[in-house]
């Protein structure tokens, strides 16, 4: 494909949209960061934006859950949000109306997890796992150089996860008591703790359960899933002793039953992103690309 062709790409996150104008090779040549008010007002801008910039093609990264099945009434919008005014709206249709292009679209944490197979950590491989870790815990998933969809899309960030008995901490989960994202995503630890993840840099034991309970899920990831790599990115993970001790714990859970020549490497297979933060962006650019080539 030419690299002479622009393409749109949009990482529509809960308090901000990200748009930018790139190429197939993955470079950006420019943005632009709205907040995310309502559809009515937010909308109408990004079309506008877009239109003065002659895109071939366009990709979106939505703040989930949203319909991600072309086959489904559902596909393009978005679903039961605490963003009240976005519950149902449909976003796709909307993108299509105003600017007449073809259109990828997908979760955000599915477009972060194409951009690091595309352009980032997993560049070539077919099977990945992207893991953010932040204010919520989400996932994207490739299988087969898919991203991963059925009835809906994958909510990794939810698997349930076995309690550690010295942790009294109530889940910050609305939805289940034990869940990864209730026991370790950035509300919980502030929860549990009382300070931010920044502010408890220093504190071993914060540290050592996180790791635990992110070394659990990445465990359950690598049964049922069986990536070629997985890669940990969001906030919380800026807190990059994490890595070390993630991987050892992982290799524990495991107990040899996976000896794949990636778990042997499990320093290049649990790893950070390879995108520089762009990932959600750069993966909105590759579903973009791929709307392109589907329709020639």
């Amino acid at each position: 494909m030419s690299s002479m062709l622009r393409i749109g790409a949009i990482e529509a996150g809960g308090t901000k949209m990200v748009l930018a104008i790139g190429n197939a090779e993955g470079s950006i040549f420019e943005r632009e960061v709205l907040p995310t008010e309502e559809p009515e007002k937010v909308v109408p801008k990004i079309i506008k934006w877009f239109q003065k910039r002659d895109i071939f093609a366009l990709g979106v990264g939505a703040f989930g859950p949203t319909g991600v099945n072309p086959k489904l009434s559902t596909y393009g919008k978005i679903l039961a949000t605490p963003k009240r005014a976005w519950e149902g709206y449909d976003f796709l249709q909307a993108l299509s109306d105003g600017l007449h292009v073809p259109i990828g679209f997908d979760t955000d944490v599915n477009a972060a997890c194409l951009g690091e197979a595309t352009y980032g950590a997993a560049k070539e491989l077919d099977n990945v796992v992207y893991l953010t870790v932040g204010t919520g815990i989400g996932a994207g998933v490739l299988v087969n150089g898919e991203l991963l969809h059925g009835m809906l899309h994958p909510e990794a960030g939810h698997v349930p996860i076995e309690k550690e008995q010295d942790d009294s901490l109530d889940s910050v989960c609305p939805y289940h008591e034990s869940c990864l994202e209730g026991l370790a995503s950035g509300p919980s630890i502030q929860k549990r703790w009382g300070l931010s993840a920044v502010e408890l840099a220093e504190k071993d034991e914060v540290w050592d359960l996180e790791s635990t309970y992110l070394a659990k899920a990445l465990a359950i990831y690598v049964l049922t899933y069986s990536p070629q790599r997985i890669i940990l990115g969001g906030g919380v993970m800026n807190q990059r002793q994490l890595f070390p001790l993630i991987r050892k714990k992982l290799l524990t859970i495991l107990n040899g039953y996976i000896s794949t020549s990636e778990i042997q490497n499990v320093n290049q297979y649990v790893v950070e992103s390879g995108c520089k933060g762009d990932q959600g962006i750069l993966g909105a650019l590759a579903l973009g690309v791929r709307s392109l080539t589907e329709k020639i």
